[in-house]
């Protein structure tokens, strides 16, 4: 995030970088965009960083686009994370409520929160990313959501804390050292898609956030306003593509440009008399291929990747139970007959969801594949600078006001000639 009323939101993902910088000119006036960038990605696998250079040059490209069009540059970012290892888990602190009279105060819910964090045995590989409060106990008063001011000895936090890989963590900073940008929030790409495409009341109600990318598909399940559950499935949209290359003994590229210009996800809607001339994608191809087989390979593997989120909704025994139904962003959500079949698998009401609505350059960001960057800066805005204390070690944080402010225009400058 830039410094002053500037958020800069860098989603990297494993077939798309996208960057969006947003001003706030006023508590009273949303967030207005002002650039977004948008680069194929390079050096990623399935969310994980395997190539710190060419990750460190395709951030290089969207946050360029995003900068030429804003006029500002964007020194620090809001950063998604991705990738099968983030993991959650529920963890409890419990602390002696501190004022003699018993009253609960923000410094009370502020130490059972570092207490969660304490008692939490977490290997040395992993680092906590989030920890996001589900209700409290005040003495023997359960279920509670928002303790202060009420009396009591004995106050318990409920939780569930995201963690992620160390090293992950750690190459993505790299990267984005490498790029001259600096981390101030690290955000589990689930949870930023859902503060960009949920509602609060269908937070309450209790829903599902199906975030189909390109090479993972990340959920986050809400109910009575809390997380519930987060999970990176290892399979996304890419995998629709690689699917109907070896289906039709085609190229990559033409796969993916028969999926966006033909593709459906509901085979029994397309005749199966109806053919694609591939040589309209390359003139070096002669085959005229079925369009109803090109929506077989598609719907077969969609039902198969919304069947590893229902296994995700089993584990917490809510498969077919959320009323506020699922939610489908990222990329994948806008093919065709997504819906559909979303709708007959997960057996839950089914909508595409689009970011919320900001100020600005509109037309540019009001797609379900820009909801995670959205949510990156929306999170940014309400978390506040540097507020999640990631990463809190860095020496550029350490330097004294004055000499940040070289600091980031020396890194600005690096960048320039970053080859």
């Amino acid at each position: 995030m830039a410094k002053g009323n500037y958020y800069v939101g860098l989603d990297i993902g494993s077939s798309t970088v996208r960057a969006v910088i947003a001003e706030s000119r006023g508590e009273d006036e949303v967030l207005r965009v002002i650039g977004v960038g948008k680069t194929p990605s390079f050096g990623m696998r399935r969310g994980s960083v395997v190539d710190i250079e060419a990750v460190a040059k395709a951030v290089n490209v969207a946050l360029e686009q995003a900068e030429r069009m804003a006029g500002h540059a964007a020194e620090r970012a809001a950063v998604s994370v991705s990738g099968a290892d983030l993991l959650c888990q529920e963890a409890l602190g419990v602390v002696a409520v501190g004022r003699a009279d018993g009253e609960v105060t923000e410094d009370d819910t502020t130490r059972v929160l570092g207490e969660v964090e304490a008692r939490l045995t977490m290997p040395l590989n992993r680092e906590i990313m989030h920890v996001e409060p589900r209700d409290y106990r005040l003495d023997d008063i359960k279920n509670i959501k928002d303790p202060i001011g009420m009396r009591g000895v004995r106050l318990e936090m409920n939780a569930l804390v995201v963690s992620g890989s160390a090293s992950h963590l750690k190459n993505i900073e790299r990267s984005l050292d490498h790029a001259g940008t600096t981390p101030t929030h690290l955000v589990a790409e689930p949870i930023a898609s859902a503060e960009a495409a949920l509602t609060l009341k269908q937070k309450e109600l209790g829903t599902v956030l199906v975030n189909l990318g390109g090479s993972t598909t990340s959920i986050a399940v809400y109910e009575d306003g809390d997380l519930l559950h987060l999970a990176v499935l290892p399979v996304g949209a890419s995998h629709i593509t690689n699917d109907i290359a070896i289906g039709l003994r085609t190229s990559i590229e033409i796969a993916e440009a028969v999926k966006l210009q033909y593709g459906t996800a509901v085979a029994k809607e397309v005749s199966k008399k109806e053919e694609i001339d591939l040589s309209l994608f390359d003139s070096q191809e002669e085959d005229m291929v079925s369009r109803h087989h090109v929506a077989e390979i598609i719907e077969a593997r969609l039902e198969e990747i919304l069947d590893f989120v229902n296994e995700e909704l089993r584990k917490i025994g809510r498969e077919g139970l959320l009323p506020g139904g699922a939610i489908l962003t990222g990329g994948g959500a806008m093919l065709p007959g997504a819906v559909e079949v979303a709708k007959h698998i997960l057996r839950l009401p089914v909508h595409v969801g689009y970011p919320k609505s900001l100020g600005g350059i509109l037309d540019e960001v009001d797609n379900p594949e820009f909801a995670t960057v959205i949510g990156l800066i929306l999170y940014a805005e309400k978390s506040g600078p540097g507020s999640s204390g990631f990463p809190a070690g860095r020496v550029w944080d350490k330097l004294p006001d004055g000499m940040q402010g070289v600091a980031e225009k020396i890194k600005f400058l690096s960048r320039k000639f970053l080859p």
